[in-house]
Formats: structure tokens, C-alpha cells, sequence
């Protein structure tokens, strides 16, 4: 196992020191379609800015499928359908506060989507005329998933 990215701390109590290691973040992403030939996404209320499928990360003790689910409905306010795992993302410059690997999912969307928790708004975009400013590496996962489109 590398130590990259290891540092060292004293212990207060007892003087050893101690390994501290760090560990990339873990989050979803659903690419949730809606029956108007769509895609929901969010326009983030906190840095980065920008357009973003809605996601985020991962508690500890709970699946990816619950944590796809959970921030599903936190940010649009969606019951999700035919949760599917798409593809996982690790670069470590995807995202800009720190190297976090995301699973992407997709779903069909069920309800009225409403934007909450930390989406400022939401809008269902087709996959040909999506927004320029997409935050993380988004732009990417779209792309690759409108090339997929015929494997769903």
C-alpha cells in the first residue's frame, strides 16, 4: 500500500505518532430522465456555480443506490424508476474542493420536479441543447452517456 498522501500527527495522549491518511470522497450522480424527452438538471447554489446533475455525496453507512435515491428527491424533489449504475468517474481534477470518485447513475423521474436542497434551480434540458457553464466534469459524463443513448 503507498503512503501517498499520508501525513503524521502526535498523539495528544500517549506521544506516538500516528499515520493520517487521505481518501478521495465518494459521491453519486443521477442522470434522471423525465417523460418530456429531458434531463433534470440543478443550478447549484454554492460553489462551484454552474449547471450540474443533481448528486452529491455518499453517508457513511449507506448504499450508493439509497444515497442515489436520497439526493434524488433532496434536490428535485423526484421519486427515481429504473435506477441504473452507469459509470464511475475518479479523475482527481474533476472536482475542485478535493479528489472525489462519483458513481453515476440513471433513473427515470417520477413526480413534479422541484428544485431544494442546495439547487438554486431546475430545468429539464434535452441532451442537444444543454447548458455551457456545466460544473465537475459533467460535460463529460453528458457526453458519454448521449453516446451510450442507444445501449439504455
Amino acid at each position: 500500500m503507498s503512503d501517498a498522501g499520508a501525513g503524521e500527527k502526535r498523539c495528544p495522549r500517549c506521544g506516538h505518532i500516528v499515520k493520517l491518511y487521505r481518501n478521495p470522497l465518494l459521491a453519486v450522480d443521477i442522470i434522471i430522465e423525465m417523460a418530456e424527452n429531458g434531463i433534470v438538471l440543478i443550478e447549484r447554489k454554492n460553489p462551484p456555480f454552474g449547471w450540474a446533475i443533481p448528486g452529491g455525496f455518499v453517508d457513511y453507512g449507506e448504499s450508493l443506490e439509497s444515497a442515489a435515491i436520497r439526493e434524488a428527491m433532496e434536490e428535485t424533489g423526484l421519486e427515481l424508476g429504473k435506477l441504473r449504475q452507469f459509470h464511475a468517474y475518479s479523475d482527481p481534477d474533476r472536482d475542485p474542493r478535493g479528489h472525489t470518485v462519483s458513481v453515476v447513475f440513471t433513473a427515470f423521474g417520477k413526480g413534479v420536479p422541484q428544485a431544494g436542497d442546495d439547487a438554486k434551480h431546475l430545468r429539464i434540458f434535452s441532451l442537444e441543447r444543454l447548458p455551457e457553464n456545466l460544473v465537475f466534469d459533467h460535460a463529460l459524463i453528458l457526453s458519454h452517456y448521449s453516446e451510450a443513448g442507444s445501449k439504455r
